[in-house]
């Protein structure tokens, strides 16, 4: 099964290992190519990689090219600023271009406990 890996870039390393998980169970697993410059990077630090990309490298465009032909995703909401379980914009953004291409959507915990979030996801 080919699945992108999605998610907080806050949170690259757990989406490393998710896709590592994921490649040893023997799928294609991947993450966007722009993954590389938030390894080891603090929130402060990601914030502005993440404008630049999304103002400057396309980014979200990028992740849609890299899900043509795939299978699913895996959405690694994890728990960002309090949130638990938190799902952004353009992780749901993601989700939904899943949606569109008839890709799988697995999350890896439950939805988050936020007004409209069950019903909308």
């Amino acid at each position: 099964m080919k699945i992108g890996v999605i998610g907080s870039m806050q949170y690259t390393e757990k989406m490393l290992e998710a896709r590592d998980a994921l490649i040893c169970l023997g799928h294609d697993a991947y993450l966007t190519s722009l993954h590389k410059p938030f390894i080891g990077k603090s929130y402060e630090e990601i914030e502005p990689i993440k404008l630049f990309q999304k103002n400057n490298l396309d980014a979200i465009r990028e992740f849609w090219h890299m899900m043509q032909g795939g299978d699913a995703v895996l959405v690694m909401n994890l728990k960002k600023e309090g949130i638990e379980n938190y799902i952004g914009g353009n992780t749901f953004l993601e989700m939904g271009f899943a949606h569109v291409l008839n890709q799988h959507i697995f999350l890896y915990n439950p939805i988050p406990n936020i007004n409209l979030y069950k019903s909308e996801i």
